[in-house]
């Protein structure tokens, strides 16, 4: 085993979402569809209307995916670097605010 593969093995880290990952993908993949899915209302020249609850719809899913992240993030990755404590726990803090900051403004 050379000595990347090493360090590697001995930091190994599992992000907080791994046991939802599944979930997640099933929901971006919905995702996915829905925006072809207004691709197509708009080449079809569907109702604004229509087309704006449509995006109403996908953004309010993409919000959840967002939500369910950040508390994984937070339960996961934010409490395991403030058991450790420091400058990794300082860190993930900033993070965690800098990422809920993003959430509130969209």
């Amino acid at each position: 085993m050379d000595t990347v593969e090493q360090g590697a093995n001995a930091h190994e880290h599992h992000h907080g979402y791994i046991s939802r990952k599944d979930d997640y993908l099933k929901r971006l993949r919905r995702i996915e569809g829905q925006a072809r899915g207004l691709q197509r209302m708009v080449e079809d020249e569907k109702y604004c209307i229509d087309i704006l609850t449509q995006v109403s719809a996908m953004t309010k899913a993409l919000q959840a995916v967002s939500l369910g992240l950040l508390e994984d993030h937070l339960g996961h990755c934010v409490v395991e670097a403030a058991r450790t404590g420091g400058r990794e726990a300082d860190e993930k803090v900033r993070e965690a605010s800098e990422a809920i900051a993003r959430l509130v403004r969209s």
